[in-house]
């Protein structure tokens, strides 16, 4: 058995697990890694980011489009810290990652030698960190049970980050192990009795309502569900971030359960009698602030199916708990026997009916006479010219602020029921993802990437342009530039009227900016605008910014600024 240096098995053993395109930044504490890489280069990929963060992001979004832990190699300290809000964001987003960080060498640990980090305090689980384990292989000879570990963890109950930590010493030493085979996520199943006892709440029901999304869906598994809400004639709704779990076209779609939620939707998810909740965490944003469902007991029945024992009865004690898989519990549920005829149909096409005439864009409130009812760029026609324009299997990212509003009440998306994940966005409010997740789709699949992002949100990882450039990848960004923060100059306005602080940005020529990096880029100032340079974004050979400079004042897609300021100053008056 011929040996090879740790830093090359470790590469082989990610070939094991199918893993073909890795992300990070170099660094001098794996570069044993890195030359494992240039061996095995006809096998898989290093994609050089620019900023740990965005390479976080990346592996994130590769993850969601493959199903597959999303790999990310960085450095001790600063690497690791500037990455932290991936691990983090993966955390909350339940998406499978394995991030490994370089280390100090065993002969310098414990001394705080240079950018030196106990990364078990500050990543792992039992000090109630966010990554699912964090382990450091002191033995080269164990890589392949670390990484196999890592893998099956990230992978199982409920998906997310695992942390694996390489002593630059240890990488350099010679070996004679070989990989694993690759692993698979184990899919718990649907207690029988369990499933029996749902029919009966079914049965029982008047007014049901199922909330749909979460990780871990396939599109069997979204086909089975939308058998299963077709048989029983469930309305059913999607959770925050997560619209792409059931056919938004289909006529039992009811909308998405969560920022902005259209007002009717969050009363009859309220005046629901039993709420079935499938793969969802049911965290603060998918039940407005735990209000559409009271913990820790719903008044509405609650039947909770999640692919972690542990997320169960968690935050809410359910009537009915149900460990099983998406995939698993999906493929029960379709062959969950109906009756003939249901009492809640009306309600089932009541809640489409609403869902469709949210769709329809109404004058902002608060627009000051005269001027545009939506403003000089209506962002709700853009919407629907990219509903026209972009392909059904297209990748659809963001990042956190205000401006994904307008992609989520005005975007309908086929989903994962029609064969690929469309929807990459973090439900951990992470600003900076929609660049990188969508370069990353793009380099991942070969779809068409597109991204809605903010001008703060930019700025957050626009950097990563160089790298789908110098990787062959391209995405389309529609940047909305408001000179602000504006998600927190909204609830500013809403807490302090007028009393502007900390939230003003005097911005780049972002034109400019992309054409730099090797982007194309135009400013669209006019609705009439956009059409034709959407078309030309999409037949170009490179990526593509789109710049919008919005009005300030279109700070939502129901109201003004202006109008919830005088809002906030009338109920300060009382």
């Amino acid at each position: 058995m011929s040996a090879t240096l740790a830093g090359r098995l470790l590469v082989q053993c990610l070939i094991a697990q199918g893993v073909d395109t890795c992300f990070g930044v170099p660094g001098e504490s794996f570069l044993a890694v890195l030359d494992g890489f240039h061996a095995e280069q006809e096998h898989i990929r290093f994609i050089v980011n620019r900023q740990e963060g965005g390479a976080a992001f990346m592996a994130d979004a590769h993850a969601r489009i493959t199903g597959r832990p999303g790999v990310c190699f960085v450095t001790r300290g600063p690497g690791a810290t500037n990455a932290s809000i991936g691990v983090h964001n993966a955390f909350q987003d339940s998406t499978p990652l394995v991030l490994f960080i370089g280390d100090v060498g065993g002969d310098f640990r414990d001394r705080e030698a240079f950018q030196e980090v106990d990364y078990g305090s500050f990543l792992g689980p039992s000090t109630k960190g966010f990554a699912k384990r964090v382990e450091r292989i002191d033995d080269p000879q164990r890589i392949p049970e670390y990484v196999s570990r890592a893998f099956a963890t990230a992978m199982n109950g409920r998906p997310g980050p695992v942390v694996l930590v390489l002593p630059e010493d240890m990488l350099a030493q010679s070996v004679d192990a070989k990989p694993l085979p690759r692993v698979e996520a184990v899919q718990p199943w649907s207690d029988p009795g369990s499933l029996r006892e749902l029919r009966e709440l079914l049965l029982a029901s008047k007014r049901p309502f199922v909330i749909a999304g979460g990780s871990g869906w396939t599109p069997q598994a979204a086909q089975a569900l939308q058998r299963f809400a077709e048989n029983w004639r469930l309305p059913v709704g999607n959770a925050f971030r997560f619209q792409d779990t059931f056919d938004n076209h289909h006529p039992l779609y009811a909308g998405d359960v969560g920022i902005a939620i259209n007002p009717k939707l969050a009363q009859r998810v309220k005046d629901a009698d039993l709420v079935i909740a499938i793969g969802a965490r049911l965290g603060e944003m998918t039940t407005s602030g735990y209000t559409l469902l009271e913990a820790p007991r719903s008044r509405q029945k609650l039947v909770h199916i999640h692919a972690s024992a542990e997320e169960l009865n968690r935050v809410y004690q359910a009537d009915l708990a149900i460990n099983a898989g998406m995939s698993a519990a999906a493929r029960s549920l379709e062959v969950l026997t109906a009756p003939p005829d249901v009492p809640w149909e009306a309600w089932s096409e009541a809640a489409h009916a609403d869902y469709l005439a949210n769709l329809e864009p109404q004058p902002l409130a608060g627009m000051p006479a005269g001027a545009p009812p939506r403003g000089q760029v209506d962002m709700a026609e853009v919407v629907a010219l990219l509903q026209k324009h972009l392909p059904p299997d297209a990748a659809i990212t963001n990042g956190a602020g205000n401006f994904a509003s307008w992609v989520h009440r005005f975007f309908r998306y086929h989903g994962l029921a029609k064969g690929h994940k469309t929807q990459l966005a973090p439900t951990g409010g992470a600003m900076g993802y929609g660049v990188p997740a969508g370069i990353a789709a793009n380099l991942v699949s070969g779809r068409v990437a597109f991204t809605i992002a903010g001008d703060g949100d930019f700025l957050m990882n626009g950097q990563e342009l160089a790298t789908a450039v110098q990787h062959g990848g391209k995405s389309i960004i529609v940047l909305l530039n408001n000179g602000m923060f504006g998600t927190i100059r909204m609830h500013q306005e809403r807490e302090f009227p007028t009393q502007v602080s900390g939230t003003q940005l005097r911005n780049p020529d972002f034109c400019a900016l992309a054409r730099a990096y090797g982007y194309a880029a135009e400013k669209v100032t006019e609705t009439a605008q956009f059409e034709a340079a959407l078309l030309r974004a999409l037949a170009a050979d490179t990526g593509t910014l789109i710049e919008i400079p919005l009005d300030p004042e279109v700070i939502t897609t129901r109201g003004t600024l202006s109008s919830i300021t005088q809002a906030a100053q009338a109920r300060q008056a009382k």
